[in-house]
């Protein structure tokens, strides 16, 4: 995987390594105090081919291996929120590592309205699948730093930011400065709680590193993935805000998202997400099986 460490600036600020998962456009992170060498791995992906439904945690393996290899120590699994377009490996990290795992206590609402999707009205049990289920504004320690939880709803309803020191994991919210803006007509979100998400993002320090979930180069001439920018440089140069009133965003947003296709891993993605990354459970013969709705999207 290509791999790309921003470092810390000091007291109070976490090392953070990126890595890209090519082929779902996906950026797996971990954040690191330097002080006690304590690491939470955030929306780390398990590995799926959409063509034969197979599933493996080989990008995942080489994360913990990356972990082992630094001399660090998995305090959290997190995911900031259940993803449409790759499949979570949380379950198999939390088994690997005995760390806890976590996500936003909204995917409780989110299970609801997938549970009717799927017509699975049983399934999809978020405190028994989740160690922690964050509150906007929950606090909790990363071995000397403390991360902050922030509801940033509009790509889900459910989403959540995580702030660590000057730091912030914005997953489906922003795309890097240079692309814009992520999409908001899944179930469940509006473009309009993703601008109100995006303003309250804008509204942490200009210094902060936002990280965001996704890249899909090349954009004009850059070479390669890219997946941090500041508070302070997308103000001033995200294609989709800069200049920009609320109105032309949500207009902007909403025009484009129009275009775009469903992913091709979300109906299989979801059922595994709310899970937290496990597959529906084994049937008879011992194997689990994808529930697809027909022309339900």
């Amino acid at each position: 995987m290509f791999h790309r460490r921003s470092p810390s600036r000091g007291a109070g600020s976490p090392t953070v390594h990126g890595f890209y998962d090519k082929a779902s456009g996906s950026v797996q992170y971990v954040a690191v105090d330097e002080a006690t060498k304590h690491c939470a791995l955030i929306d780390v992906v398990q590995d799926f081919d959409p063509k034969s439904a197979a599933t493996a945690h080989d990008s995942a393996q080489e994360i913990l291996d990356f972990v082992a290899k630094e001399g660090l120590k998995v305090a959290w699994v997190l995911d900031t929120h259940p993803h449409a377009d790759h499949m979570m490996a949380s379950n198999f990290l939390k088994r690997q590592t005995g760390a806890p795992n976590g996500i936003g206590a909204k995917v409780a609402e989110i299970a609801e309205l997938w549970r009717g999707y799927y017509n699975l009205p049983d399934a999809f049990d978020a405190a028994t699948d989740f160690d922690r289920l964050f509150a906007d504004g929950e606090t909790f320690p990363l071995g000397e730093l403390e991360v902050r939880v922030m509801l940033s709803p509009g790509h889900t309803l459910g989403s959540v930011t995580y702030v660590v020191g000057d730091a912030a994991f914005v997953h489906d919210t922003f795309m890097h400065v240079d692309s814009g803006t992520s999409r908001a007509d899944f179930p469940g979100g509006t473009t309009e709680q993703l601008y109100d998400s995006l303003m309250a993002i804008l509204d942490l320090p200009d210094e902060t590193r936002l990280f965001v979930g996704h890249d899909y180069p090349p954009v004009g001439d850059r070479e390669g993935p890219a997946w941090e920018a500041t508070v302070a440089e997308h103000r001033a140069k995200n294609p989709h805000l800069a200049g920009k009133t609320r109105s032309e965003f949500i207009a902007l947003r909403d025009e484009r998202d129009a275009t775009l296709p469903l992913p091709d891993r979300m109906l299989h993605a979801l059922q595994v997400n709310l899970r937290a990354g496990q597959l529906p459970p084994p049937e008879d013969d011992g194997r689990s099986y994808f529930k697809i709705p027909a022309n339900r999207f």
